[in-house]
């Protein structure tokens, strides 16, 4: 398994990818089996509920197609996937990748929505959101699946003569070689604006829940009673310290991937340290989100 002629694995990279698989595959499996167990007892979950379980899901497919590979490979294994594996592997994680970012979005419309006033013009998405629910979800799957599939079938397990051609990504256990330039650019600025939709949308929808409850805090402090306030601020400043981690670390996390992205479009050969980089920030949300989200809802 060890890859002829290669260098020594960087320790950096290889200390990093193992810390992210070790922390995001039993988070996610524990928030997983934590809302099954809830549904077992309970028999029903909440809206909410359901969208965090299979955000905690997307999660975890996601840290098994990419964090595992890219952590074996780190550590100098690699060809542990033939062309078929490759091609699935890739499209799991692209799918997966997208449903993470649109199954937040949709966290964040729903939330938005469920604080929204009855005069809003979201109020009337209170009891559609529900009702609806399932096809959401089944909707966002099948697009992210039927979207994720061009570059997918661009993936093999290895090159001929062991040379890299140009408008070649190496994940060093797989490579995803674009036989032309235009093939190259319009899967990438496709994928890219596809996920962009929505996380526009999430930072709307954040923004607006940052609005509202700053209108109530305001409310709040004009309330007599010291106990009823100091409560309510509480609940504020936890619920908006959430809200915004969450943002944050969406715009900074996928803001550095999609900048590298953008940079891999200029270019004919993308060196290894970059698709490095690129794949840690492509998998950093899989260990930190678990506990943001939960820190979100636990306000």
């Amino acid at each position: 398994f060890n890859k002829p002629g290669s260098l020594p694995p960087s320790e950096a990279f290889t200390s990093s990818f193992l810390i992210l698989t070790i922390i995001s595959v039993p988070a996610n499996l524990l928030v997983c089996c934590a809302f099954l167990h809830s549904y077992l007892v309970e028999a029903k979950l909440l809206t909410a509920d359901i969208i965090l379980c299979h955000l905690a899901f997307a999660n975890l497919m996601v840290a098994f197609t990419r964090s595992i590979p890219q952590t074996l490979a780190a550590l100098g294994y690699v060809h542990f996937f033939d062309d078929v594996g490759c091609k699935v592997s890739l499209l799991c994680f692209r799918a997966f990748r997208g449903l993470s970012i649109s199954l937040t979005c949709l966290l964040c419309v729903y939330q938005a929505v469920a604080i929204s006033p009855a005069t809003s013009l979201l109020a009337s998405l209170k009891t559609r959101i529900p009702q609806f629910l399932m096809y959401i979800i089944v909707f966002l799957y099948l697009l992210y699946y039927f979207t994720s599939v061009s570059s997918a079938l661009y993936a093999v397990s290895s090159l001929f003569n062991n040379t890299i051609p140009p408008y070649t990504f190496n994940l060093e256990y797989c490579f995803v070689s674009y036989r032309e330039y235009f093939a190259y650019i319009f899967v990438g600025f496709g994928v890219m604006s596809r996920d962009l939709v929505f996380i526009l949308l999430m930072i709307i929808m954040s923004g607006y829940i940052l609005i509202l409850l700053y209108q109530h805090g305001q409310k709040v402090k004009n309330i007599r009673s010291s106990d009823h306030s100091q409560k309510g601020g509480r609940a504020e400043t936890k619920a908006s310290r959430a809200v915004v981690t969450l943002v944050i670390l969406y715009v900074v996390f996928f803001g550095v991937d999609n900048i590298i992205w953008l940079y891999t479009m200029t270019v004919s050969r993308v060196a290894l340290l970059i698709s490095d980089i690129q794949d840690f920030f492509a998998t950093l949300y899989t260990s930190v989100f678990p506990r943001s989200i939960l820190i979100f809802f636990s306000s």
